[in-house]
């Protein structure tokens, strides 16, 4: 079953594209492909969100930098991409000054435990991608939001690491460590000799000043609580809402066909529209009547004659592209076998890089072609 790329940029019921995937099967581009595609050939009004911090796609777009507010880069008759790159920690303090006072912000940002979060806790990247793709949808300025997903181990921690970040910042421990905050009291005074013994055990492996840290953390951050978990289930339901579209983009490569399988029956799971997978970096040759074998054995036939030495190694390289080309295509039915109902599109392998805007058409004119 073909996917219909140009019927689902059109579509104006759809407001957010998410490309998934693991990484390093062509994400980024994917995705700066698709938001100018729909800005040049369908005059939306398009944004793109990189999580990539390798800048791939500022490079892309002809640009030498993004920042975490979007920037014009190209203009259609009806239609306008904007592009950004996720500024991970000014994120987080763009939420936290949007629910609470300058006093109370400037507080938290000078404490040592969340200056710490908000950079490098693990799971802070993926709620921080959510909570700006809340953000540009909450604007208003968009018709059509294209997110290219974190670089990361599995594609799952996009949906998973903002509802374990949320748990944190809204769980019981730091409840805990909340509670004498709020009488006035210091965190150990109220401590029961069991609770007393844990957090002395916890103080010895992370440090006092690190616990007191994280309880001054708490204490300034009581204005916002719950509105982190609130927060990450709204956008959870947008996600799985009719305006969103799922795409999951992989390689010819086991590795990266199994994740996609792995991510398409997760999106199943969690009733999220998927709308179509993207096989990227195919390779396929022109000549599909002269078979590996053929190609072979012309080859040899003219090197055991003598003849023609450079048709000879033409002719191998060719049975070289078969056999690649028949290995990619076992292993994408792989991903075809396990989800037959889901529509695929297949690009093919380029030669160079794609760094401006003439290469990011021709893979969106790839895209459309299937």
């Amino acid at each position: 079953m073909s996917l219909d790329v140009d019927a689902l940029l059109g579509d104006r019921g759809i407001r957010i594209v998410v490309c998934c995937g693991s990484g390093g099967v062509g994400k980024t581009t994917t995705a700066a492909a698709l938001a100018l595609r729909a800005a040049e050939k369908h005059d939306r009004r398009a944004v793109v969100l990189t999580i990539d911090p390798a800048r791939r796609l500022a490079q892309s777009l002809g640009l030498t930098e993004l920042s975490n507010t979007p920037r014009t880069v190209a203009q259609a008759t009806g239609g306008q991409l904007d592009a950004m790159m996720l500024d991970m920690k000014r994120t987080f303090d763009e939420v936290v000054l949007s629910h609470t006072s300058e006093e109370k912000a400037a507080e938290i940002f000078a404490n040592p435990f969340y200056q710490a979060m908000s950079s490098t806790f693990s799971g802070t990247q993926e709620y921080m991608a959510m909570e700006k793709l809340a953000q540009l949808r909450a604007a208003d300025s968009w018709d059509l939001i294209v997110v290219d997903t974190p670089p990361s181990r599995s594609a799952l921690d996009f949906l998973d690491a903002p509802q374990r970040l949320a748990r944190f910042l809204d769980g019981k421990m730091l409840r805990l460590l909340l509670a004498p905050a709020r009488s006035g009291r210091s965190v150990f005074s109220v401590m029961t000799a069991a609770t007393s013994f844990f957090t002395n055990t916890i103080a010895k492996i992370l440090g006092g000043r690190l616990l007191t840290d994280i309880g001054t953390f708490v204490s300034s951050l009581d204005s916002t609580f719950g509105g982190f978990r609130s927060r990450a289930e709204q956008t959870y339901k947008v996600l799985q809402d009719r305006e969103t579209a799922f795409l999951v983009v992989a390689t010819p490569e086991p590795d990266a066909v199994r994740e996609a399988a792995y991510f398409a029956g997760r999106l199943t799971e969690e009733r999220m529209p998927l709308a179509g997978m993207i096989l990227n970096r195919v390779h396929t040759t022109g000549v599909g009547e002269l078979s590996a074998q053929r190609s072979l054995g012309a080859a040899e036939g003219l090197e055991e004659h003598g003849l023609s030495p450079v048709t000879a190694g033409v002719l191998r390289i060719h049975a070289d592209l078969v056999a690649q080309a028949e290995r990619e295509e076992r292993v994408a039915g792989r991903f075809t076998t396990a989800h037959p109902e889901v529509p695929t599109t297949r690009v093919a392998a380029q030669p160079g890089d794609v760094h401006d805007l003439e290469a990011l058409r021709n893979i969106g004119d790839l895209l459309a072609a299937d």
